[in-house]
């Protein structure tokens, strides 16, 4: 039999269990239901660092990831390929920087043109007679 205080330890294993977006959606259903209920949920996401952690890989390892299977050969396995998933992503989020900087970089370089273009022509604009359009 489930016990009273043992309900509230169940409802943040199963919202811990769907990760981050969980605890977003029951803080946004606690506000709209009775605000002091979303408050204290927020309190405890931030009391907690929930809300602040790079992401809910913390909270699937534990209860997913490194789980034994018993068998050796298919948790090596395992490991080997969260490893090598782990890797792939850093490399994944490395070549999105890289191609944010970059883009950043074009963007600047034309940010640049343009003004140096701009201040050409006001230059050469000065330096020409309104009236008779030659360069003074």
């Amino acid at each position: 039999m489930t016990s009273i205080a043992s309900w509230p330890g169940q409802a943040e294993a199963w919202l811990d269990e769907r990760g981050k977006p969980a605890w977003i959606v029951a803080t946004v259903i606690g506000f709209v239901v009775f605000w002091p209920i979303g408050l204290a949920l927020l309190a405890y996401l931030i009391w907690s660092k929930r809300m602040f952690s790079k992401s809910c890989r913390h909270a699937w390892g534990r209860t997913h990831g490194f789980k034994s299977s018993g068998n050796t050969a298919f948790d090596s396995y395992k490991a080997e390929t969260l490893r090598r998933l782990e890797e792939e992503q850093a490399a994944f989020e490395a070549f999105l920087q890289r191609l944010r900087e970059a883009k950043d970089k074009s963007e600047f370089d034309q940010f640049m043109d343009e003004r140096a273009r701009r201040a050409a022509a006001e230059r050469s604009g000065e330096r020409r007679d309104e009236r008779t359009g030659e360069t003074v």
